[in-house]
């Protein structure tokens, strides 16, 4: 008998163990818990170093106290919190091969949506039956994706929505010089004007007139700004190899 191995991420005790249980008693099922985003990434590590990976994650959406973006806060302290949404993130920017389902106390479209593009293959309410959920286990393995009929026009128009953003980010980003561009991705690796003019060997003053040029033709008044609009577009950072001077500098 082939068994499923499912990770169930909660950080209330009682409905964590009381679902686990619940699986266990599947008999082509096996089950573990974990209380917490880095415990959860932990475990899929350690599971996969071990040749017995985990095929699916049921993650609360609400895990967490304060949600904090992946990957930096799933890779972060022992203490840290991470909600559901994130730590699915996290999980695939990891590169672990697991199906994520994100459990959830009520029907959201606006986080259903971000859960999916974070890399969820559900989004499925916390009171459903236990024959659903273990059905949209066994039907994610099939590379299913699953939400409730009631959310799928409200998930749609956000996704939708999202695209159009994104497409009229890229074309924002397109505008730019290839330099422009170079010292767009420095600035979505987080560097300041000093770290910038280090790597691109310029001078502060010319990497201050690029980032003044990236803010204009992109239409925003500030660095983050630029960078929210960076990554909607898909830009990513910029290989950060040797020693960074400066981190985190905010355009003067």
């Amino acid at each position: 008998m082939v068994r499923i191995r499912v990770l169930v991420v909660d950080d209330h005790r009682i409905f964590a163990e009381s679902l686990a249980a619940a699986l266990a008693a599947e008999p082509d099922v096996e089950v573990a818990a974990a209380g917490s985003g880095p415990a959860a990434l932990r475990c899929l590590e350690r599971a996969a170093a071990e040749g017995r990976r985990f095929d699916v994650m049921l993650v609360d959406a609400d895990l967490g106290i304060t949600p904090v973006p992946a990957p930096r806060a799933v890779a972060g302290s022992e203490d840290g919190l991470v909600d559901g949404i994130s730590l699915v993130a996290g999980v695939r920017s990891h590169g672990i091969a697991v199906r994520s389902v994100v459990l959830a106390e009520k029907d959201d479209a606006a986080r259903a949506a971000l859960a999916l593009q974070a890399g969820a293959s559900g989004w499925v309410a916390k009171d459903c039956s236990l024959q659903r959920l273990l059905a949209v286990i066994r039907g994610v393995l099939r590379d299913e994706t699953h939400l409730s009929p009631a959310l799928l026009t409200g998930v749609l128009r956000e996704l939708t929505a999202a695209r159009k953003h994104r497409t009229e980010s890229e074309q924002l980003v397109e505008s730019l010089t290839p330099r422009e561009h170079e010292v767009l991705r420095c600035m979505v690796a987080g560097l300041g004007r000093k770290a910038v003019a280090e790597r691109l060997f310029l001078s502060p003053h010319t990497v201050r007139t690029h980032m003044q040029n990236v803010l204009g033709k992109l239409g925003v008044h500030s660095t983050l700004a630029a960078v929210a609009l960076a990554r909607r577009a898909g830009v990513g950072p910029a290989e950060l190899t040797g020693d960074v001077v400066e981190r985190g500098g905010q355009l003067a």
